[in-house]
């Protein structure tokens, strides 16, 4: 988990420190996948003005996202430098929500952290109460890379998904990416794979629109054929204790 942590840390900052340019993307999405056209819940992180991460309103001001997007050099991220983009498939055209000062929290056992924010005027996502099970196709959202090489040349402005099947984490596949009884689950590629920018946001329950479960927070990828995420149903009281406040 630490050598995979410090793997994800070090893709995060080359996009949190890079230019993060919007380039023209190509047709396809994510690495492969498609352009979505639902996903109200999820948000575009930014820092110091530049695409970095993705996530997901769980409720009207806390944003879920992963802990390593929120680390520059093993050191916390400032608030002031951080900003999100919701209420729009378009980053371009979202609204500005900013952190409300020392209000973020990150779990003990997941790659993941509950950020409070501005009041949103968006859909929530609603969160898994149970895991899921190998074979269960999921679908991942992000704005991040569409290709790879150089990741930061090819950050997406609008949001795009891939599907994606759960696999056992004892597959000899999924080494280094979840193990058994840990806090990630596995995924295969089916329509596409995640890559940076797509960290921490939403891989959600195929269904139809508005009824869709968050199961977990997207965290890294091979950038080829498997993914990881942290488990939402395993972090659910956690999450709904940090959110009352």
């Amino acid at each position: 988990m630490v050598r995979r942590f410090r793997m994800l840390l070090l893709t995060a900052l080359l996009l949190v420190t890079g230019s993060a340019l919007m380039s023209p993307t190509p047709a396809s999405a994510v690495i492969g996948g498609s352009t979505s056209t639902y996903g109200p819940w999820a948000v575009r992180m930014l820092i110091d003005g530049q695409p970095s991460c993705t996530g997901t309103a769980v409720t009207p001001q806390w944003i879920i996202s992963a802990s390593h997007c929120f680390f520059q050099q093993a050191q916390p991220i400032a608030d002031k430098r951080i900003s999100f983009r919701v209420g729009n498939l378009d980053m371009r055209k979202g609204t500005t929500v900013r952190p409300v000062p020392g209000q973020r929290a990150g779990s003990a056992h997941a790659d993941m952290m509950l950020i409070k924010v501005q009041p949103m005027k968006i859909p929530t996502a609603r969160l898994a109460t149970t895991g899921v099970h190998p074979g269960q196709v999921v679908r991942q959202y992000g704005w991040g890379a569409t290709c790879t090489g150089d990741e930061n040349s090819c950050q997406s402005p609008v949001l795009k998904q891939s599907d994606l099947r759960i696999v056992r984490p004892d597959d000899p596949r999924c080494e280094g990416h979840a193990t058994p009884g840990g806090s990630d689950f596995c995924m295969e590629k089916v329509s596409g794979i995640p890559a940076g920018g797509d960290s921490g946001g939403p891989v959600m329950s195929i269904a139809p629109s508005g009824t869709e479960t968050l199961l977990g927070v997207f965290n890294g990828s091979d950038r080829e054929n498997i993914a990881e995420a942290g488990e939402i149903s395993q972090q659910l009281a956690w999450i709904r204790s940090v959110t009352r406040r």
